[in-house]
């Protein structure tokens, strides 16, 4: 083999491993109970939702962002959420896309809730190691105004989970809810382990009586609820998320992305840099860590074969 042919052969193989090299991140989804705006949406049917919050929504940002229901994230977050998501951007996590989840309303639909201990469901597109932390609104909050960060009681979270197991589809750990009376926010930061990409969620509660600020108490909040295994997979073909919303009922077996995941979604002017584009899920990484080593190994015993046959002619 002439030295043109085994250069050609080590290209090939470079090649290769950075092709895997650039898998790319799968890992999605949002609170699921208490429901978050978005999965509420959703669930109400992205082309005709049924409050009128939704609505007001899927007018400011359409309807691309519901069908993106698991996708509300930064790339390199890296555990800097409050200097990243701007006041009156939290819902959306100054993603352009999803703009009309910050919308400044009373009228969100919510899950009645009560203070005590509450288990919470993170609906689990691809799962991963990282921390969940799950803050509420403190007294007095105005959900007529949008939400900052300094209306959230950063100091005491009312759930902290950290590598949590999957199973069903779900994240599943417990909390414990704050005293308070009508409407308030949970604000929930999935945080991952493995790489700096950071996912974020909005989940509107009714705590009954009388809510603080102006935003009044004198009408039962909209009920809430999360969109089921088949909605999911129904809207799937729409999502432009990497993984397709691929998931299936058992979240730990559904890692790997059912197709290959289109290009990342385009930000707006500005907005954070997908940095985190190339994690992936464990099994993912065992993946390309195996298959870049069979590669090393087979580039390298094809050079020193033709090293040898090319001795032995000598």
């Amino acid at each position: 083999m002439s030295a043109r042919r085994q250069a050609a052969a080590v290209a090939v193989a470079a090649l290769g491993l950075t092709a895997l090299a650039a898998v790319p991140a799968s890992a999605h989804g949002s609170m699921s109970v208490p429901v978050s705006r978005v999965a509420q949406c959703y669930a109400e049917g992205p082309e005709h939702p049924r409050s009128a919050a939704c609505r007001a929504a899927v007018a400011a940002g359409g309807t691309q962002a519901l069908y993106d229901w698991n996708g509300i994230r930064i790339g390199d977050a890296a555990g800097r959420h409050r200097r990243l998501v701007a006041d009156g951007r939290l819902c959306s996590a100054g993603d352009e896309e999803f703009k009309g989840l910050d919308l400044a309303r009373a009228d969100w639909p919510a899950t009645r809730v009560h203070s005590g201990p509450y288990t919470f469901r993170y609906r689990v597109t691809a799962p991963h190691k990282g921390t969940f932390t799950v803050y509420a609104t403190k007294p007095g909050y105005d959900p007529a105004k949008p939400p900052a960060w300094a209306d959230l009681d950063l100091a005491r979270p009312v759930a902290t989970a950290v590598d949590p197991v999957a199973s069903g589809g779900f994240y599943t750990f417990s909390g414990t809810l704050p005293e308070r009376t009508g409407r308030q926010l949970l604000y929930a930061v999935w945080q991952r382990s493995d790489s700096p990409e950071a996912f974020y969620s909005c989940s509107d509660v009714d705590f009954g009586g009388a809510s603080g600020g102006s935003g009044g108490g004198t009408a039962p909040a909209p009920s809430a609820s999360a969109p089921s295994r088949r909605q999911i997979e129904a809207g799937a073909g729409r999502s432009t998320v990497g993984h397709h919303g691929h998931g299936g009922d058992d979240a730990s077996a559904s890692a790997e992305p059912a197709t290959a995941p289109p290009a990342p979604r385009a930000k707006a002017a500005g907005a954070p840099a997908d940095l985190a584009e190339t994690g992936s899920s464990p099994g993912t990484s065992y993946a390309v860590v195996g298959g870049a080593a069979a590669l090393a190994l087979g580039s390298a015993a094809l050079f020193w074969s033709v090293r040898r046959r090319a001795a032995g002619r000598r």
